[in-house]
């Protein structure tokens, strides 16, 4: 599959490093001048002179009169049901949107992000792609958010697409400790780390970040002797790992499910100006998500998507395959209007990833919530003319449990203090709150994976006793997960280790530390 987003990267530098100026075309990055205030304003001014003319140049005027909707799409599979709905991607009378809602549609492959935004700014984008995680770097900058972006659609769920590799030696994310890794910075690639690494109970601090200006160049980097892993795209976790002997697939999004979602975005002022054409441009693309499920409309769609991105059908199909379309009820549970879903929000991406932004200093500060930066209206406007099987929401996989449950490697182990009472098994209050904090974010993100939940005790009392009892207890964690957070019982495996698998450094429990260490319960991710 081609890259996508491939100027992330550079997008996310510049307004990092340009923090509250505003170019009426594209942002440019140079920092020529530090510590020169004077001539730092005078480059500034030229390069404001520059970027208005070469945005008139890359983006085509529009008439502010005509009847075209115009969206700025990357390299990216899961655009399909919308070229598929348009007819391909020129404004067409052949489009259904035209056909059914009587306004064309315009797709335009933009893959430099800096320049989209810059022409989104003066009115030559209507709208923009984005990936939920990422988009408190749009709204938290004043700059970018006086022009009150507002996210209206969920497109998809990276199935694939998106990847972390690993060098021999590192075969589960907890060995990932101390390691160099090879991640653009700031981009959905550190989204896609910042959650492996809570999976195995480290932090972003653990490893030593080597930053790309790109998830192509991570893949480059990984080559070398010096980076032990790296975040990539599809296909280079195939690629770059058949080139270096010894080398894995660590984990996808294919097994961290729900973390990468594509979403659409325009200013608040377009919106409310354009209601009845946002909320038909959701209906019909909602329609289009539908239509995929015709092997034929899929190929079509494909056809599209190849001459979009100058590639073959064949490879364009590869790229839809590494992507969930998201449907209607998808989009009405990412944007929290189910009260009754317990699964992964857009809100949950969004607000998390404000907060690491800032605390790995991508941000100064953290973005405006996550409902002030919605706008649902088109969801619930075209929820009446999407009725039925082919608009529901994507189930909950369906898990079988194998005799090798117990014993499969595991992606990632966390090991979590949870105290109970001595001879107890019953989660009180504060286990529960422990569960909710430390774990059960992670199960929703990882939610393709099955769940080991193994019980550990200290040497204190007879060994079988210990077995029973750390059975029982992560019994008990696995009761409240599926009461609370409708797990299906077949994912979660359960173990009682007793006193067995004891931490290491405390075999003997020769101190009260070390016994408290022991009496954890351990969450483990396997693959299905």
């Amino acid at each position: 599959m081609a890259a996508r987003l491939t100027s992330f990267s550079k997008l996310l530098i510049t307004l990092l490093i340009l923090t509250g100026i505003f170019f009426g075309g594209r942002y440019v990055l140079q920092n020529t001048s530090a510590g020169k205030e004077m001539m730092k304003k005078a480059e500034e001014i030229k390069q404001q002179e520059n970027a208005a003319q070469d945005t008139a140049a890359d983006t085509p005027a529009r008439d502010k009169n005509d009847n075209v909707l115009r969206v700025q799409l990357v390299t990216w599979g899961g655009y399909a049901p919308g070229l598929f709905f348009n007819e391909g991607a020129l404004a067409n009378t052949a489009s259904q949107f035209y056909k059914d809602y009587g306004f064309q549609v315009e797709f335009r492959l933009e893959n430099n992000l800096d320049n989209a935004l810059g022409a989104w700014m003066t009115d030559n984008y209507d709208i923009l792609v984005q990936t939920a995680d990422a988009f408190p770097l749009y709204t938290s900058p004043a700059e970018i958010n006086n022009f009150k972006p507002k996210a209206f659609m969920q497109v998809d769920w990276s199935r694939g697409g998106d990847a972390i590799i690993a060098k021999r030696g590192i075969k589960t994310i907890n060995d990932l400790k101390g390691k160099k890794i090879a991640v653009a910075v700031p981009s959905p690639a550190q989204t896609l780390l910042i959650s492996s690494l809570e999976a195995a109970g480290l932090k972003y601090e653990d490893v030593t970040v080597v930053t790309t200006p790109d998830n192509l160049k991570a893949a480059e980097l990984f080559r070398s002797k010096d980076i032990d892993a790296a975040v990539v795209w599809s296909p280079d976790d195939i690629l770059a790992t058949r080139d270096v002997p010894g080398s894995s697939i660590l984990v996808t999004t294919k097994e961290q499910s729900h973390i990468i979602a594509d979403i659409m975005f325009a200013k608040e002022s377009f919106i409310l100006a354009n209601k009845e054409k946002i909320q038909n441009f959701y209906e019909g693309w909602m329609k289009g998500v539908a239509a995929m499920k015709d092997p034929n409309n899929r190929r079509k769609a494909a056809k599209y998507l190849a001459e979009l991105n100058d590639l073959s059908t064949d490879d364009a199909l590869g790229m839809m395959d590494n992507v969930y379309f998201t449907s209607h009820e998808d989009n009405v549970n990412f944007f929290g209007l189910n009260d009754n879903y317990r699964g992964q929000k857009g809100q949950d991406l969004y607000e998390k990833m404000s907060r690491e932004f800032v605390k790995i200093g991508n941000a100064e500060t953290q973005a405006p919530a996550w409902r002030s930066v919605i706008y649902t209206g088109a969801i619930s406007g075209a929820a009446s003319n999407l009725i039925g099987a082919t608009y529901a929401a994507e189930g909950a996989k369906k898990f079988e449990s194998k005799p090798t449950d117990t014993s499969a490697p595991a992606i990632a182990s966390k090991p979590i203090r949870i105290n109970f009472e001595t001879a107890q098994f019953k989660l009180n209050e504060n286990a529960k709150t422990i569960i909710d904090l430390q774990f059960a974010d992670i199960a929703k993100t990882f939610a393709n994976t099955k769940v080991r939940i193994e019980g550990n005790t200290d040497n204190v009392g007879q060994r079988n006793n210990n077995v029973a009892l750390s059975k029982k207890r992560a019994q008990s964690v696995a009761d409240y997960l599926i009461s609370e957070y409708n797990m299906d019982p077949k994912r979660i495996i359960i173990v009682g280790n007793g006193p067995d698998k004891p931490v290491q450094g405390c075999e003997s429990n020769a101190s009260e530390d070390c016994k408290a260490k022991n009496r954890r319960t351990e969450f483990q991710l396997i693959q299905d």
